[in-house]
């Protein structure tokens, strides 16, 4: 198949929802403007598994203006917005291979679609197409120059890959550049995560006590932004660092065990298994909500729910299934998928600006770098970084001071006191 997509026909839509993030990406616009020029990955063969959005089409475009043969399909059956898969696959001529809402059949048979591409540089949001790859196609490691990773699980599972040994191709972690996590994940995440459980709900957020199970960047994003709306917000952690740092922070700390009683809402955030589980459905009030929001729906222990829950009772309201226990009701929100994807639209175009534009960079970085590359995690240059950085801040109006000479000779000695 060239492409899977829903609907040919939802195109002309999709592409005017592309330009309108692309009106937001000013950063991603440059790189794609040089990219057009110079074609860095002239030739180059890319397979990306990530979010099908606005915002990920105009990565798309960007590689494409760099040269590159690019086949796209999605990290997450629901993640997808089948408009801009059809304008990707007809206006742009980009490959996708996405439907919003597929099997998890279809799902991995679309990331057998983008291995077929035969790729030599790959992108993952959560490392499935890196993982199939090792586990079916291990013979195809020679022809990856390096594949580069843009979320926390995914980060996870390929640092554990290396430190066993079993990683067959250089990783970049995306996910670890400061441009992505100190704004994509508090920012981004913060506020789309937000945004979805009250267009799923319509809950007011005022008064509520609203539990956040991991106080990492995403955590702190979210936290943030619940406080903000007028939520009581409960942190629970295993790290003592950041259960510390969640505590300084005015939040109030606790194990699941006890906020579970207490929580009227509740969100993952951990990139773990089963942080809420069958002891916690069985402790929580009538009416607790439960979502997740980080990359893959095994932070919510689902399976344990459906088989201590009395009856359940699927869409009451779109992407909400209500499980009764005891009398009590639990809603679920978009099948413990990432809810800010599930039922909102996602991280804005502006804060994706910076971490796409240092996917596109570092995918040139790559090639450019491929002699040296090893099969092991690598961090994102710091001058990509400062670069990318600069032209944000110019394009928000933003300017900021330089070192003088003398300041810079007083930062590089060792001899001068007071």
């Amino acid at each position: 198949m060239k492409y899977d997509i829903k609907d040919a026909s939802l195109a002309p839509q999709g592409t005017k929802r592309i330009e309108w993030a692309d009106r937001d990406m000013p950063v991603l616009s440059l790189v794609r403007e040089r990219f057009a020029r110079e074609k860095p990955l002239d030739g180059r063969k890319m397979s990306a598994c990530l979010h099908i959005t606005a915002e990920t089409a105009n990565l798309a475009r960007t590689l494409k203006a760099g040269g590159a043969d690019l086949v796209l399909c999605a990290s997450n059956p629901l993640s997808t917005q089948d408009d801009v898969a059809a304008g990707l696959s007809i206006e742009y001529d980009i490959p996708v291979f996405a439907v919003r809402g597929e099997d998890r059949d279809t799902y991995y048979s679309h990331i057998e679609a983008a291995i077929a591409h035969r790729p030599s540089i790959t992108m993952d949001d959560g490392a499935d197409l890196v993982n199939v790859l090792h586990s079916k196609y291990p013979e195809r490691a020679g022809e990856i120059t390096a594949s580069l990773e843009e979320t926390t699980t995914g980060v996870i599972r390929l640092r554990a890959m290396a430190q066993a040994g079993a990683l067959l191709f250089p990783v970049v972690a995306v996910n670890d550049a400061t441009t992505k996590h100190l704004f994509d994940n508090r920012y981004g995440t913060g506020q789309s995560t937000i945004d979805g459980i009250i267009r799923a709900t319509d809950a007011l957020l005022a008064g509520k006590k609203f539990v956040i199970s991991g106080y990492g960047w995403c955590g702190r994003g979210v936290a943030t932004r619940a406080r903000g709306m007028g939520a009581v917000v409960i942190i629970t952690e295993v790290d003592p660092l950041r259960a510390l740092e969640a505590a300084m922070d005015g939040f109030l700390v606790m194990p699941m065990k006890e906020a579970a009683a207490q929580g009227d809402i509740f969100v993952t955030v951990t990139g773990d298994m089963h942080i809420i589980r069958e002891e916690h459905f069985r402790a929580m009030k009538d009416g607790a909500v439960v979502a997740n929001s980080g990359h893959f729906n095994v932070e919510i222990d689902i399976e344990g729910l459906e088989r201590i829950a009395d009856e359940k009772n699927a869409d009451i309201k779109e992407l909400v299934d209500e499980y009764i226990i005891d009398g009590r009701r639990i809603y679920i929100l978009g099948e413990g998928r990432l809810i800010n994807l599930a039922a909102a639209h996602g991280h804005p175009a502006s804060v994706m600006d910076m971490s796409f534009a240092t996917q596109a960079l570092v995918s040139e970085y790559a090639i450019q770098n491929s002699d040296i590359l090893e099969p092991r995690v690598y961090d994102v240059p710091r001058s990509i970084e400062e670069w990318i950085s600069r032209l944000k801040l110019e394009s928000m109006g933003i300017s900021i001071d330089t070192l003088t000479p003398e300041q810079e000779k007083y930062l590089s000695s060792y001899d001068m006191g007071t």
